[in-house]
């Protein structure tokens, strides 16, 4: 009775610390979406921050006419946000990009976050972010999304 009553506290033990370690981790990812892409690229252009947590094979992917699909490179995207950054376009006064995490779902090393993207106080897209866990932490590696109506 001894022996099943300690393996129950040991396998009770193991699922409350594999729980904080998920919620650990969720906390790791949104701080790497907020500080790389929320502040970094959408606000503030700032190319350390977004080289942070974005990896530079990272593509956002996007559907355009006819069904076709359309693929934007971190390096193209990033040198856009810091141009407006140099021409001093970022931040946007009353434009202030923000997000909400309804979902973070992590499998290992493997990782998706949807996101609620708002540009001021308007709900604008709903993002699908993926990311691994490299030797440094977190990566975004692509994102996909959809456009609310106006």
């Amino acid at each position: 009775m001894k022996k099943l009553t300690l393996f129950g506290m040991l396998f009770l033990a193991t699922i409350v610390l594999n729980a904080q370690n998920i919620d650990e981790e969720k906390e790791a990812i949104k701080k790497v979406i907020q500080t790389a892409y929320v502040e970094g690229l959408q606000n503030e252009g700032d190319a350390d921050k977004i080289d942070s947590g974005i990896h530079p094979d990272f593509n956002l992917l996007g559907i355009g006419e006819g069904n076709a699909m359309w693929k934007l490179s971190i390096a193209d995207w990033k040198a856009r946000a810091v141009k407006k950054r140099e021409e001093g376009k970022l931040p946007e006064e009353g434009k202030k990009v923000s997000v909400k995490f309804p979902l973070i779902d992590v499998t290992g090393t493997a990782a998706v976050a949807k996101i609620e993207f708002y540009v001021g106080e308007k709900l604008t897209y709903i993002d699908y972010i993926s990311l691994y866990k490299f030797d440094d932490g977190w990566k975004m590696v692509n994102k996909i999304f959809y456009k609310l109506e106006k």
